[in-house]
């Protein structure tokens, strides 16, 4: 073999063994790169699942406050209904009440009409 010959072929191996390293380099680091993403998109998916839980969280507070006001109006008309109904109820009471006076006022009168006791130019009566 010549010479020639015997350093084209080392330097042939040499050639293809750096070519070998820097593919088995370049998979390594693309490796390294695609691992780093995979964990940078776990972070990400942590993130977004607790912004969710967060936010359900607050739409269930949402919802209950809601349902807490409709539960305070409801009450709020029952007690307006109550006080309308009891405002009736308690003229209805007045007007008894006036008629009762106005009965005791009548019968005040014809007593005083019938007791000789009583001036009637005074217009009082005895009690």
């Amino acid at each position: 073999m010549d010479t020639n010959v015997l350093i084209w072929i080392i330097v042939a191996i040499v050639v293809v063994a750096v070519i070998i390293g820097v593919v088995i380099f370049l998979g390594k680091r693309g490796t390294s790169r695609t691992d780093a993403n995979r964990r940078k998109a776990a972070e990400i998916r942590a993130e977004a699942q607790e912004t969710d839980l967060a936010a359900r969280e607050r739409e269930a507070e949402a919802a209950r406050v809601q349902a807490e006001a409709k539960r305070a109006e409801a009450d709020a008309q029952a007690a307006k209904v109550r006080a309308e109904r009891l405002s009736r109820e308690g003229a209805e009471r007045q007007n008894e009440a006036n008629g009762v006076r106005a009965k005791v006022d009548e019968h005040l009168q014809r007593a005083d009409k019938v007791d000789p006791d009583v001036n009637p130019d005074q217009g009082k009566h005895r009690r």
